[in-house]
Order: C-alpha cells, then sequence, then structure tokens
C-alpha cells in the first residue's frame, strides 16, 4: 500500500513478518531480534505485545493489521448462522479510538478492491461483506464481553487504568475467551508509562523470551526513520524522564507509587504468597475499605517476628461489588487468623 513506503516501515515489516511466522533472511532477523531479543517464531505467534515511541507509527500498524485480519481471513465456516466475527479495537476512549478508526477507514477506501467489501459503515464501526466487523470501544470490562473477536487490538494500553472500576488486567481477562472460537490475536500496542499494568507484566514475562507470546520494544526512530531527529533531542533537553519513555521507549522509573518495584520484590518471599494461619502467632489486621463503585477493597493480615513484619495473607475485591458482601468475606476471613480487631482509614466515601 502507498501508506507504508519500504523506507520509513521496513522494521515494521520484519517484525509483523515474524509474528506471523514468516521467513526472514539474516538482515531482517538481525533487526528483529534488536526488537524483540529473541528468534523469530517458526509459527505465527498468538498475542503481540509493543512498547514503540510516540510518533513510531503505533497508530497506522493497528489500522493495518485491523484490516488485515478482518480482510484476509475469512471466518463464515466457523461462524452460527446471523454470527459475525469482529475486529475489537479498544481504546482508553472514544475519541482516541475513533483515530484508529480514521486510519482503517482511509485503507479500505484508498483501495477499491478492499472498498468493494464495505458493506455499511459509523463512525463506530464498518461492516464487511466477509460477515466480519471492525469496531472501535471503550476500555471496559463489561463493553468488552459478548463478541466472537477475530482480533483484539488495544490501543495505547499502557495509559488504561490498572486499577479501579475497569483494570487493564480485567478488561484483558474479559477479552481473551472471545477469541477462542476463531482462534484470534491479541494485539497491544503503546507507548510505555509506569512500571506497572498489564503492558508491563506481559513485557517482564515474555521480553526476550521464546514461545507463542511476542513482545517488541523500540525507540520512535527505530520504527519511523522520518521523525525529525531534533523532537527527539529537543525532548530530551527539555525533560530526559519524559522523553526516555515518549521517545526512547523506555519504562519511567520516576512515577512509581509508594515503593519502587525493586522495594516490593527486595522483601518478598518466593513463595508460598500466602501463609496459613497458625498457632501460637497473633495476627493483625489492616483493612481499606470502598464503597464498591470506583476503588478496591482490601484486607491484610500480618504478624511480628522479631523486628520483621511478614504478611501473611493479602485479599482485594475490585469494583463493582456490595460491600456488605466484602465484609461478610473478609470477617470469615479474619476468624481463621482468630483476628478480632481491625485497623482502617477515617472512611467516609458512599459505604456505610
Amino acid at each position: 500500500m502507498s501508506s507504508f513506503p519500504p523506507y520509513t516501515w521496513t522494521n515494521w515489516r520484519i517484525l509483523l513478518s515474524g509474528f506471523y511466522g514468516l521467513e526472514l533472511d539474516e538482515a531482517s532477523k538481525e533487526a528483529f531480534y534488536t526488537l524483540t531479543r529473541r528468534e523469530p517464531p517458526s509459527e505465527p505467534a498468538q498475542e503481540l505485545w509493543l512498547a514503540i515511541g510516540r510518533r513510531g507509527g503505533k497508530s497506522n500498524i493497528a489500522a493495518l493489521l485491523a484490516v488485515y485480519e478482518a480482510v484476509f481471513n475469512d471466518h463464515r465456516e466457523v461462524l452460527a448462522p446471523g454470527e459475525v466475527a469482529t475486529v475489537m479495537v479498544i481504546a482508553a476512549d472514544r475519541k482516541q479510538a475513533r483515530s484508529v478508526m480514521r486510519y482503517i477507514h482511509g485503507l479500505l477506501i484508498e483501495n477499491p478492491m478492499l472498498a468493494r467489501l464495505v458493506v455499511r459503515e459509523g463512525t463506530e464501526f464498518i461492516d464487511l461483506a466477509n460477515r466480519c466487523t471492525i469496531e472501535i470501544m471503550t476500555a471496559t470490562h463489561r463493553g468488552t464481553r459478548g463478541y466472537t473477536a477475530a482480533c483484539v487490538i488495544a490501543d495505547e494500553i499502557a495509559f488504561w487504568h490498572s486499577d479501579g472500576a475497569n483494570p487493564d488486567t480485567e478488561i484483558i481477562n474479559a477479552v481473551r475467551p472471545s477469541l477462542a472460537t476463531l482462534d484470534g490475536k491479541l494485539i497491544a500496542l503503546s507507548s510505555p508509562y509506569a512500571r506497572r499494568g498489564v503492558l508491563w507484566r506481559n513485557y517482564r514475562r515474555y521480553f526476550g523470551q521464546p514461545g507463542r507470546v511476542l513482545v517488541a520494544q523500540a525507540p520512535s526512530l527505530f520504527m519511523n526513520p522520518s521523525l525529525p531527529e531534533h523532537v527527539v533531542s529537543d525532548a530530551r533537553t527539555a525533560d530526559p524522564a519524559s522523553a526516555a519513555a515518549e521517545y526512547d521507549a523506555q519504562f519511567r522509573t520516576d512515577v512509581e507509587g509508594y515503593c519502587s518495584v525493586e522495594a516490593v520484590e527486595s522483601c518478598t518471599r518466593p513463595g508460598p504468597l500466602e501463609l496459613p494461619p497458625s498457632s501460637g502467632i497473633r495476627y493483625k489486621a489492616f483493612t481499606d475499605p470502598s464503597g464498591g463503585v470506583s476503588d478496591a477493597f482490601t484486607v491484610t493480615i500480618a504478624h511480628q517476628e522479631r523486628e520483621n513484619a511478614v504478611i501473611d495473607c493479602v485479599r482485594a475485591i475490585r469494583p463493582p461489588f456490595n460491600p456488605e458482601a466484602v465484609v461478610e468475606e473478609f470477617s470469615q476471613l479474619l476468624k481463621q487468623y482468630r483476628v478480632s480487631e481491625v485497623t482502617g482509614d477515617a472512611y467516609a466515601g458512599q459505604w456505610p
């Protein structure tokens, strides 16, 4: 397609060729290793997680993948009568999702062969003649259920909420079963941000590892050589920490929570993560309650060993939930540890 000239998109072509299990020459294998720190898969991967700098072409590639998965994979033999295959493009909000939809519309309309496939089009969907629909939606774990998905594309996933009513992990958990019928692919693209959330966890677990989950990381200029270098250099001068994430695709260490990742890991036992109640130990409990709308309702049980505090059990119930039901559940847990008093903050929300 004229939208993807070879010079500008060479490394994207190499990455996607490896993702789909296509054979690479030696020079391409080197570029693929630079992106992924692993050998190319011998067969198509199932998931693709991308941490790519800004202006690196992610939205264009998201649109290209949406069109490819919708047009060139025919699922009609598998679909039940009246059922459609959906390519789901999920973003943090509708405005962001519509930006990708504009790229999708352009790719379909500029090619006469593809344009003939468009049956019906709205601001948030495009129906194709092959019983496939490309649809944009926002990142909610309820709104993304109930589809038969040919592909799920998660745009700028590092900026989805990692807690609250719609945590990124629960959204991904909600869409994975939608992919099962058609053996669809999960593709997540984003500029990296903090060292938390589902993108960070998949990066830590799968980057450089063989298998059906492919993770790539690359600076903006590596993926988009047409980006003016002064844009990146000026950003580094103005705010080095921000530029390292925005253009160099590094996860930020200056936006940690109360404790850094390393601090938490240094005092986390390898296993078991939860210790059962033991006789002769005096336990204490601490809670951070919630009304069930936005934040999780949490409880922690701990005991003291000499100068150290040992966390025995941590539980968190994410919204939405009934606070009374959570209190009852946590009460039963506390009884197992012989705890009759809980310390918490001065809660003043919608409950009680």
